[in-house]
């Protein structure tokens, strides 16, 4: 085993995929399964799919190629709004994508109709997060632009929250988007196959009765893979959240002071650091960075250890209550999903399934 690596355990992923999707299915909403956590690496998104997801979804129309191209037959839809540039490629190998713009609707249609395909579109809607959406006084107008295109399948509604506001899901704003899918079948005569009510945040809410009826699918990406509430950042019921595990190296050992000796300026990414006088202090470092992940979501498995700090290429951990840390030493670390996004992209970091 070379490191640093992340592990990956199918039958813990496979056992979280199954408890949610029951959750779920006890109220009929189904799952979209998001692939984006594990850059769409086709042995854990078989392992999605044998608990029991029955759509997949990914922000990263690469990662669809790579899942089509290993033969995933479900459908897989593209998450983050398609870039005019790349509509051809999204009506090629996605089955359907989440949209805000009309004018990329119209240019994923006229794709379409060159390819001789219907591309589905599940129009999203902003209830409060600021991140993508039409705003709610506006989604009738922007239905009857979407159902007048001819290679354009309109599939429902759908919502995103928590992602970058930090807005939880709650009775309202998820009412919101039943509400406006009544409206739309009432105006236009059609159906709204699919109200998307947001993501892993949202699970909480149906788990304590919250949840008004109608939504019917969530898309799940963090409770599956981490068995966390992305809203609280606490476990899930019934789920394991050491699924996926990184490991590091220690390659240096020393007993050094806690406070830098000279004057303190800007460090390698810009920031003034703050330290604490802590005296002497036996520090270890393992090969590992802030080029690799996101630091702040790390979490070492061993209580006795502290994270001090990175830098690019170093992560310095303090191991005074730990004397049986030498160099060769493993470390494993529990994960939030930003640094485990950033774990699965770099290449420096090698992947393990067990």
């Amino acid at each position: 085993m070379r490191f640093p690596c992340v592990t990956i355990n199918l039958k813990k992923i496979e056992h979280n995929a199954e408890k949610l999707v029951k959750w779920c299915s006890e109220r009929q909403i189904e799952v979209m399964a998001v692939t984006k956590g594990i850059c769409g690496l086709d042995k854990v998104v078989r392992t999605f799919i044998k608990g029991g997801a029955k759509k997949l979804g990914d922000s990263r129309i690469e990662n669809i190629v790579s899942l089509k191209q290993a033969g995933i037959s479900i459908p897989i839809y593209l998450l983050r709004i398609p870039m005019l540039s790349e509509v051809e490629d999204v009506v090629r190998w996605a089955d359907g994508s989440l949209n805000s713009e009309v004018k990329v609707i119209e240019a994923l249609s006229a794709a379409a109709k060159t390819l001789g395909k219907k591309h589905k579109v599940i129009l999203m809607v902003e209830a409060g997060d600021l991140r993508e959406g039409v705003m709610p006084e506006n989604v009738l107008d922007t239905v009857s632009e979407i159902i007048k295109l001819s290679n354009i399948e309109f599939e429902g509604i759908g919502t995103n929250l928590g992602c970058y506001g930090g807005v939880k899901a709650s009775y309202d704003n998820m009412k919101l988007l039943v509400d406006l899918a009544t409206d739309i079948e009432q105006t236009f005569g059609i159906e709204v196959k699919t109200i998307s009510g947001g993501n892993s945040s949202t699970l909480m809410l149906l788990k304590q009765g919250g949840l008004p009826k109608g939504i019917t699918q969530f898309r799940l990406g963090e409770g599956i893979l981490l068995g966390n509430d992305p809203s609280t950042s606490r476990p899930l019921p019934d789920t394991y959240q050491d699924a996926i595990l990184l490991k590091a190296e220690v390659i240096e050992v020393k007993t050094k002071p806690s406070y830098p000796i000279g004057e303190i300026g800007l460090d390698a990414f810009g920031n003034k650091p703050f330290f604490e006088d802590k005296g002497l202090m036996r520090r270890a470092i393992v090969a590992l960075g802030k080029q690799d992940c996101r630091i702040e979501g790390l979490a070492p498995v061993d209580k006795s250890i502290d994270i001090l700090g990175a830098s690019s290429d170093h992560l310095l951990l303090d191991v005074t209550k730990n004397k049986d840390i030498k160099v060769g030493s493993i470390v494993e670390f529990n994960l939030s999903y930003g640094a485990l996004l950033g774990l699965m992209t770099s290449k420096y970091v090698k992947k393990y399934i067990i």
